[in-house]
């Protein structure tokens, strides 16, 4: 190891942590230019090489590598909040309908296709430009883009460097959900759940039981194939630079050689498409809700909080050893957490520091957390993502029947519709960590902040 590696959790999520956490948070901590330390955020849990809730940074100039497997194959996976001024007692009548309709118009689970339209040629604008292309093709409004994570676009893509298979995966993918763990939730803010009432109202949250919708979502085959080719790419080039690694999926390359900048733009490009992709889903979320109560998204006070990702690599500064350094920061399954005044924060969130969505599982609801100086101090600006797998899911299918859980979340009233039954059953709450306890976690350890939590009562997912 050439740093330690760092845990954030409490006693009880320690306790449930699984091994896998433990050997491959110190494999990441013996990685070529790793600064500091190998952290792992508390709702983490085995992944590919590098622990989903893994966050390291790494120095270019000082041989610091970029992996795939420290930024997972659903490159830009992230979370869109939005609020509207429903409340409950205005969607509950509707509920059913509300939720068949945005399930009839956007597409969930494996292999589906996308509604917009495009040939391959405007998919590496789509890939260029992210959430801009958007704006431009009338999917989008100025103030999305200004609630969006670095404005819906990284500007360092470069479609030259994906290949020509990954553009065939995703070019018709844009608007789709896609299937796992991905969803989009109807939800209630009660005012009981409100902890930070000025944040909570900056951030357009203001309780009396009402309506917010949230979905996750990320850049579905197109990014899985980015990273699949960059592994293989990765693996081939290791011996020319002299790179042992203890795992074979935390193959790597140095940052500033030709094929770890190839690997940094062609990311770039899976994370602008995660961006125009869950805008054009919100866009279809704006017309079901116009549709079904005869409003437009202006008069149903529709606005959008925050999107943000949680499967990057991006350049960021930092105060190392009393020097500002220029560090290349690996989050998967983590999430930024930047404190009000951040210079690469967005200008909207200055007073109010970075709004930060975390997920949990279907039956246990989700929160709104704000940035702190201390994720800056503690965890290179970073901190949860969601709850946090606690079985695998074969393991979860052989606990319960997909048909008997949408049942019980019925009867809980929290109307579910899914792709399949076996998939809902992969996602059963008791899969998960408590999402409270992962929030409580996150705050006691300074590196985010509760502002509210929502409470489910309608999701579609893959």
């Amino acid at each position: 190891m050439r740093v330690p590696a760092r845990i954030f959790a409490s006693p009880k999520l320690l306790e449930t942590m699984d091994k896998g956490v433990y050997d491959q948070i110190t494999n990441v901590a013996t990685l070529p230019g790793i600064v500091e330390a190998a952290c792992c955020m508390p709702d983490g849990h085995w992944g590919y090489g590098f622990p989903i809730g893994g966050v390291a940074a790494f120095d270019p100039d000082a041989d610091g590598v970029i992996l795939p497997g420290g930024i997972g194959f659903d490159i830009n996976c992230g979370m869109r909040l939005i609020t509207t001024s429903l409340t409950e007692k205005d969607v509950l009548p509707r509920l059913h309908d509300l939720i068949a309709h945005l399930y009839a118009k956007i597409p969930v689970g494996a292999g589906q296709h996308g509604f917009v339209r495009m040939d391959q040629g405007e998919f590496r604008q789509v890939l260029k430009k992210g959430a801009k292309w958007c704006l431009e093709n009338g999917y989008a409004e100025e103030i999305d883009l200004e609630h969006t994570e670095d404005y819906g676009r990284f500007d360092w893509a470069d479609p030259e460097k994906v290949t020509q298979r990954a553009i065939s995966r995703g070019y018709n993918q844009i608007g789709t959900l896609g299937s796992g763990n991905h969803y989009l939730e109807i939800q209630v803010v009660r005012d009981k759940n409100i902890f930070d009432k000025k944040l909570a109202n900056a951030f357009g949250v203001f309780g009396q039981d009402q309506i917010v919708i949230m979905f996750h979502c990320g850049s579905r085959g197109f990014g899985h194939q980015v990273a699949t080719d960059y592994l293989q790419e990765f693996l081939r080039v290791m011996p020319k630079y002299g790179i042992h690694v203890t795992d074979r999926q935390l193959a790597c390359a140095p940052f500033n050689s030709p094929e770890g900048r190839d690997y940094f733009a062609a990311m770039a490009c899976a994370a602008n498409m995660a961006f125009a992709n869950r805008q054009v889903i919100y866009h279809q979320i704006q017309k079901c809700f116009s549709d079904i109560f005869g409003k437009s998204p202006r008069d149903l006070g529709m606005e959008q909080v925050y999107d943000i990702s949680h499967n990057t690599a991006k350049l960021e500064k930092y105060m190392v050893k009393s020097k500002e350094k220029e560090l290349l920061i690996h989050r998967k399954g983590a999430t930024r957490s930047f404190p009000p005044g951040h210079p690469q924060l967005e200008t909207g969130f200055m007073e109010t520091g970075q709004p930060i969505i975390i997920g949990g599982s279907m039956e246990t609801g989700s929160y709104l957390l704000a940035g702190t100086q201390e994720a800056i101090e503690k965890s290179w600006g970073s901190t949860a993502h969601g709850s946090g797998r606690l079985m695998s899911r074969h393991a979860a299918k052989r606990k319960v029947s997909g048909k008997d859980l949408q049942e019980e979340m019925e009867e809980k009233g929290i109307l579910v519709k899914a792709a399949s039954y076996s998939g809902l059953a992969e996602e059963a709450g008791f899969a998960y960590k408590d999402i409270h306890d992962v929030v409580e976690a996150v705050e006691l350890s300074g590196i985010s902040k509760k502002v509210a939590a929502f409470e489910p009562i309608g999701n579609i997912k893959g």
